[in-house]
């Protein structure tokens, strides 16, 4: 495949410290950031492929810099226009939201307002829905939050935002492509899914009998997760591609299931060329992605980093059931 691919991950929230780097296109504060006092709260960016015109999920995570996270509850964010690389501004005030806590599927909703947690106690990003970008270039995100303890707390980050997706969104063709299943010859289990790299059977068979090639053919709309669940650095993977798996036993006269391992051979770092035609550009790669594809091969939604398993399951339930096969 050429080079090695660079993964750009979405939102590094390990335990015990906390090393989130510029994690979307042009976002976060760059690795030549100050290290944060230990109660200043830091923002990093996890959400990726921004662009104008169509309401964006925005996700920021939030750590201190003793390696702590600042959890639960809702906080704002406000967006400034800041200019392109080329042509820099003075902030230009654009649209505010209300961002709520977003956990890790498996970790504490939390209650009350924003909180200091141990990564163990509470992990996640904080995201905003419905927000519209009217340009191309960098928007500054100014996060403010009343912390527990700490009380007034703000941080900045930047996000960048394109004249149009870069990765398959909402309202465009799905790739019809051949990612590997447990039919495919010659593909070891690992490349099918990261979890059988230790010998194991795959876990999850039901979400490697389809490829979206045949479901798009097939004209069954498909729920496809792109993910690796074992080499996953910001430890989302394993959850969220569980998350599919236990919608799958639910939804399963409404869609196909289908998982997506992004390495074919971690060890030699070569991506899977599923994975690659969906989400490699330019060289960089960001996971996990969650698309919902309808009948008719049109992309209905697309979730990145983080999502809930109600608003899935609702995308799922407004789809009609499908005949027989």
């Amino acid at each position: 495949m050429g080079p090695v691919p660079r993964l750009r991950l979405l939102a590094s929230l390990l335990a015990p410290a906390i090393v989130v780097s510029a994690c979307s296109d042009g976002g976060g504060d760059g690795p030549g950031s100050p290290v944060p006092a230990a109660g200043q709260m830091q923002a990093f960016v996890a959400s990726a492929d921004l662009y104008v015109g169509e309401p964006q999920r925005v996700a920021i995570g939030l750590v201190l810099g003793d390696g702590n996270l600042v959890s639960f509850g809702s906080v704002d964010f406000a967006f400034s226009y800041v200019g392109t690389a080329a042509e820099p501004t003075e902030p230009q005030p654009g649209p505010g939201a209300v961002a709520v806590y977003l956990p890790t599927p498996g970790t504490p909703e939390g209650s009350g307002g924003p909180t200091v947690t141990a990564p163990s106690e509470g992990r996640g990003v904080y995201r905003a829905d419905g927000v519209v970008f009217d340009r191309a270039g960098f928007w500054q995100v100014l996060v403010s939050a009343d912390v527990e303890g700490l009380g007034a707390q703000r941080a900045q980050t930047t996000v960048a935002v394109r004249d149009e997706p870069a990765l398959p969104a909402p309202g465009r063709p799905a790739l019809p492509t051949e990612n590997l299943t447990l039919r495919s010859p010659d593909a070891p289990e690992a490349a099918i899914d990261s979890r059988a790299a230790t010998g194991d059977a795959v876990p999850d068979p039901e979400l490697h009998r389809w490829t979206i090639a045949r479901a798009v053919e097939a004209g069954r709309p498909a729920l496809v997760v792109f993910s690796t669940p074992v080499f996953c650095v910001s430890r989302f993977c394993g959850p969220v591609t569980e998350m599919v798996e236990g919608l799958a036993e639910r939804y399963a006269d409404r869609a196909v299931f289908i998982h997506v391992e992004i390495w074919r051979d971690f060890e030699a770092q070569t991506i899977n060329r599923a994975a690659a035609d969906w989400l490699l550009r330019d060289g960089e790669l960001t996971e996990p992605w969650l698309y919902l594809i309808g009948a008719d091969g049109t992309i209905v939604e697309r979730w990145s980093t983080l999502w809930r398993e109600d608003e899935v399951a609702a995308a799922l339930e407004a789809l009609p059931p499908m005949a027989s096969a």
